[in-house]
């Protein structure tokens, strides 16, 4: 079934923007979209690491003053929320002082935080290979929608020549169609069309099992009923559409190349607990998609009952 409007998934009441200051100028574009779109309220959280125990030299030895820092992070937050406020975007600055991690899921509780929004590091060869601590372990923590923005993802400009869209990578399980109805409702607010994209295993393989390949494929079948049924419960506009795709290959390769030929403003992932959270390693496709997207990656964790059971099938999406 297709989410009703009532649903926190697409009309979000609370947004967490967890950030470590440096990555507001990219973070908070992306918030103020998000809430004037839904009219959810936001909250700047900003976490002051507890310091390690330091003998403490007048002359000789810095001195971490903690009241400092909290200080110097409120009067940060402030101006980026002053802004939402004058947009008509409820807005509040939180600050927090102890271990990252801890205080972003404490604060989602607290403030019933049906969205999170952070940061992951920047694009250096290490930072392409790790994602950063607190990502990771807020990713694998949660199971609300969490959106990442790289450092070199930007708002798309609508210059009402170049079609953008958001691509939703689905392993065409049953519980992929809460991530579908919210791809969809993020495509409605950035005015882009919805692509369902499902990646195959490469050609060869495929007809080695005699499986039908490409838009013959079962898979296609399935697509554009879940097309259908998307685009039935949500409204993209004028020349707007929710449209199947299929390619076949490497999960984590086709799904790149497909947000970067099509413009992606959002690349959206539903993901088990398995490939994705459990076992966050560099081979898995969600953590590299997440590693090197040049455009905002929404993953949504699927509920790991509606999983168990679920015999791995042959040809699938994600294959962890």
């Amino acid at each position: 079934m297709i989410n009703s409007g009532t649903d926190p998934l697409p009309c979000p009441a609370a947004i967490l923007v967890a950030t470590d200051l440096g990555d507001l100028d990219r973070l908070m574009p992306f918030a103020l979209q998000q809430a004037a779109q839904t009219g959810a309220r936001l909250f700047l959280l900003h976490v002051v690491a507890t310091p390690a125990p330091l003998s403490v030299d007048a002359v000789d030895m810095p001195f971490y003053d903690v009241s400092a820092a909290l200080e110097y992070a409120e009067a940060t937050l402030k101006p980026y929320c002053d802004a939402a406020r004058r947009r008509q975007i409820p807005c509040d600055v939180v600050v927090r002082e102890g271990q990252a991690t801890q205080q972003i899921l404490a604060a989602a509780r607290q403030f019933h935080a049906d969205r999170i929004l952070l940061g992951t590091r920047s694009r250096s060869r290490l930072g392409k290979m790790l994602l950063g601590s607190v990502a990771e372990q807020v990713l694998r923590s949660v199971n609300l929608p969490v959106i990442t923005v790289d450092p070199e993802a930007h708002l798309p400009v609508q210059s009402g020549f170049e079609e953008h869209v958001v691509l939703h990578a689905t392993t065409l399980r049953e519980t992929s169609r809460p991530s579908a109805a919210l791809a969809c409702q993020f495509a409605a607010g950035m005015k882009s069309k919805l692509v369902l994209l499902h990646v195959l295993p490469p050609i060869d393989e495929m007809r080695r099992h005699g499986l039908p390949t490409g838009l013959d494929s079962a898979a296609m079948h399935q697509l554009r009923r879940l097309a259908a049924e998307t685009a039935s419960g949500c409204s993209l506009g004028p020349g707007l559409d929710v449209e199947p795709m299929v390619v076949h290959g490497n999960p984590f390769i086709e799904i790149l190349a497909a947000a970067s030929e099509r413009s992606a403003c959002l690349i959206v992932l539903g993901a088990n607990h398995r490939s994705a959270f459990e076992n966050l390693t560099r081979d898995r496709t969600v953590y590299r998609v997440l590693a090197h997207a040049r455009c905002p990656v929404l993953t949504l964790r699927e509920p790991q009952a509606a999983l168990d059971g679920v015999r791995p099938e042959r040809v699938a999406a994600f294959r962890s």
